[in-house]
């Protein structure tokens, strides 16, 4: 092992090149078009182009690849029937953000047992991903490290910056470069004003020091991303209701962005309760309904079982989530029944617009 100068850290490992990951996972050319029409499509929505709600779905963060695959092949079978009214993205989180200390995600813990085999996590990582992308579905990424970014990106087609990094100029700088629309939280208090000012920042160019497909240290530069948006996730109070969701948008208005944004049905707007999710996407959907164009999106916490299970449980039971507890198959079922109905009943005009605009 090597120390550093000044010994505060010492090198255990080397990590492969981003380009030459990629090359043991690669894409061939059907997926890499793939992924670029969901870009294109998420990016339609976000931008108000295309009136379907772009839901964003599945586990807090990926544990297990193997049931994170079964709940990707079981959204998409039924993605198709919700294509007309809505764009599934499958969320599929391999970093996983703490206030404090815990199991920080697939990536660093591929093992679960606190070994921190960053190498092997982005290995299998990257493969998990290249599989779940084959299944059809457009995948979300949160990016949490932008350090470890270029490993996974070409992969992805909407990216988020969390609640705990949504202020940090190393986080925005990345968004200005990444090649898919990205969704800014509001922060954990439930301050909206610093998304805005994370998506107004990602949207100006920006060069900043990063990692190369080679693996050297390299300049980089990003053009901008006119499709950063922002997501309201709650915070010490929920912020998903009709009046919290219209201040924001007319936040977004003064700032002089598109007044479109995405809501999280989880985090601080579930009270972190995944049980009182259902009812959070069926207040959102009846903003929808009622003709609130500028809600474009949804986010829900899922899994195959329902609740959560500490990581040191062994066995660890299939398809429930080691880190926020999420809602069942069944019940994800009929949020997005909910949901599409929703953007039925937009469309139609089968109600009266909200007050104070869209």
């Amino acid at each position: 092992m090597t120390v550093l100068a000044d010994d505060t850290a010492r090198v255990v490992a080397t990590l492969p090149a981003p380009a030459e990951l990629a090359a043991r996972s690669p894409l061939d050319t059907g997926l890499r078009a793939a992924i670029a029409g969901h870009r294109r499509a998420v990016r339609a929505i976000v931008q108000g182009a295309d009136d379907r709600l772009l839901v964003v779905v599945g586990p807090c963060s990926v544990h297990d690849p193997d049931a994170a695959l079964h709940y990707a092949g079981e959204l998409a079978a039924v993605a198709a029937e919700y294509e007309r009214d809505l764009l599934l993205v499958l969320r599929a989180y391999l970093e996983k953000p703490r206030s404090l200390l815990g199991w920080k995600g697939l990536l660093h813990d591929p093992d679960l047992d606190g070994g921190e085999d960053l190498a092997g996590g982005l290995r299998r990582g990257r493969e998990f991903l290249v599989r779940a992308a084959g299944t059809g579905l457009p995948l979300a990424y949160e990016f949490v490290d932008p350090f470890l970014a270029p490993f996974l990106l070409d992969l992805v087609s909407w990216g988020a910056i969390g609640a705990r990094t949504v202020a940090a100029q190393p986080h925005r700088q990345l968004a200005s470069a990444l090649p898919m629309p990205v969704g800014m939280k509001n922060a954990v208090t439930g301050e909206v004003e610093v998304a805005i000012a994370a998506a107004r920042a990602a949207g100006a160019p920006h060069v900043f020091a990063g990692l190369g497909p080679a693996g050297a240290p390299a300049v980089l530069a990003g053009a901008g991303n006119p499709a950063c948006h922002v997501v309201l996730r709650g915070g010490v109070v929920p912020n998903h209701d009709a009046a919290s969701v219209g201040a924001a948008l007319d936040l977004l208005r003064t700032a002089g962005l598109p007044a479109h944004l995405m809501v999280d049905a989880a985090h601080g707007n579930s009270g972190k309760d995944h049980r009182r999710q259902p009812a959070v996407v069926a207040e959102l959907a009846a903003q929808v309904a009622h003709g609130r164009h500028g809600l474009m999106g949804v986010m829900v916490e899922s899994f195959l079982e329902p609740g959560r299970q500490d990581i040191t449980a062994r066995p660890l039971r299939y398809g429930v989530s080691v880190t926020d507890a999420c809602l069942g198959w069944a019940d994800t079922i009929g949020c997005l029944d909910t949901l599409a109905a929703a953007v039925r009943a937009r469309r139609e005009g089968s109600a009266l617009a909200e007050p104070g605009g869209n």
